[in-house]
């Protein structure tokens, strides 16, 4: 069922396309140049009932699907992000139709800025892709400017050659380094070592009071500062609570929780173990010897094998 969830921006909404739109879209699509760069062009009204009822039909991963542009409550509009029906890997693909007595003003850009935003930053996807028309010169330069790279060429969607484009995550806003002071850095370095190399992260600085652990473009530092005030970090008081960090699989959220107990971890919420954190929540919970928690927690997707 198609339930993407609203967008908003400075002029517009997009809301999840619903059947009662079908007659505005089949207005929308009555103007041969929406369709014009289309294997077959969408002016007939059957055709673009079908192609309603296909995206009505979209059943992939929560958050994507098919969106109605509106303006001042008018439907000027369709856009969609969802798995690619074009490239491997079922890629996450973006695409957008405006009404040509809306264009000029912006609003299209206003609405794949909000859509390429929602996939990058509120859904966390690695890249989302675009497909469009050689011949569609707006189109491109429409991606162009919202930061999308040219990778390639070929032919998609029945109707000749397409520029293949991706747009990838910013690095602004986002985590550049976390802070942990400890008590004792022999004891933080046998939990917090062990547990981020176990999960891709790599020794990146060392000094006599400290070391750090870099994962991409973001490091965890522990460090015992000569500027401790105390001697043990109390997760129930104001300050961190804990770090909760991505496992690819199930099955390796289980061999971490298992092994992390050699390693000066130990389990929390045992009793509710792999579900502490909700029906759909896979994920393990282990607090260090110094009263540090982490959570482990199974990406989305993932294996689906349950305990007990």
């Amino acid at each position: 069922m198609n339930n993407p969830p609203e967008l908003e921006t400075a002029r517009l909404r997009l809301r999840a396309l619903e059947e009662s739109d079908t007659e505005a879209i089949i207005e929308l699509f009555a103007d041969p140049a929406l369709s014009a760069h289309f294997a077959t062009p969408l002016t007939d009204p059957d055709l673009v009932r079908a192609m309603v009822g296909r995206r009505l039909a979209y059943s992939g991963p929560a958050g994507m699907g098919h969106w109605a542009i509106e303006r001042d409550g008018e439907v000027i509009g369709l856009a969609h992000l969802r798995p690619s029906e074009e490239l491997p890997g079922g890629v996450p693909e973006i695409g957008y139709y405006l009404a040509r007595a809306h264009g000029g003003q912006g609003l299209a850009t206003e609405a794949a800025k909000a859509l390429l935003a929602h996939g990058l930053v509120g859904l966390g996807l690695s890249s989302v892709w675009a497909l469009v028309g050689e011949s569609n010169v707006a189109s491109l330069n429409l991606v162009r400017r919202l930061g999308f790279l040219d990778v390639g060429s070929g032919d998609h969607y029945g109707s000749g050659p397409h520029r293949v484009l991706v747009a990838l995550p910013s690095e602004h806003g986002r985590a550049h380094h976390i802070e942990l002071w400890v008590p004792d850095l022999a004891r933080a370095e046998e939990s917090w070592g062990w547990l981020l190399g176990e999960l891709g992260w790599r020794e990146f600085q060392r000094w006599p009071d400290g070391v750090s652990w870099k994962h991409g473009a973001t490091y965890l530092v522990v460090e015992r500062s000569p500027a401790l005030s105390g001697e043990k970090h109390e997760r129930t008081a104001p300050g961190l609570n804990h770090l909760a960090l991505h496992v690819d699989t199930r099955d390796r959220v289980n061999e971490l929780a298992s092994k992390a107990v050699e390693h000066g971890w130990s389990p929390l919420f045992a009793e509710k173990y792999p579900y502490a954190g909700g029906d759909h929540h896979y994920a393990a919970y282990l607090e260090n010897t110094d009263g540090f928690e982490v959570e482990l927690v199974a990406l989305p997707g993932s294996d689906v094998t349950r305990l007990g």
